[in-house]
């Protein structure tokens, strides 16, 4: 898969400043890239432990669920997390400016090329 690819897609979307591809086993950086200052392999590995978290909690609780994106709002940016269920360990992440990102059109991006991972050997 073009992971490269795939995080360029995701920075043409309104107010994306930073995308990646994220392995939740290692917290390792598959691809990724930044309009901003961000250094993504420390937000890889963080977003990683926020994902590994929610699912221990979901364990505790015995909640029989799967998660479909974690949002996490700052005071400037939207950050999403996208586990791809369907390849194993790895999620997209997305950081959005909060004042020109379309919250509800990111999330569909994220979904939409979830669904062209899965789908297609083009990435």
């Amino acid at each position: 898969m073009n992971y490269q690819a795939i995080v360029a897609q995701l920075l043409n979307v309104e107010g994306a400043l930073a995308a990646a591809v994220v392995d939740y086993d290692n917290g390792m950086l598959m691809a990724g890239s930044s309009t901003i200052k961000l250094d993504l392999e420390v937000a890889a590995v963080s977003s990683t432990e926020v994902i590994r978290s929610k699912i221990k909690t979901m364990q505790t609780l015995e909640l029989n669920d799967e998660i479909d994106d974690i949002l996490i709002t700052l005071g400037q940016h939207y950050h999403l997390i996208r586990p791809l269920r369907k390849l194993g360990s790895l999620y997209l992440y997305s950081v959005l400016d909060n004042k020109r990102a379309n919250l509800a059109l990111s999330r569909r991006a994220l979904i939409d090329m979830e669904k062209k991972m899965t789908q297609t050997d083009d990435y």
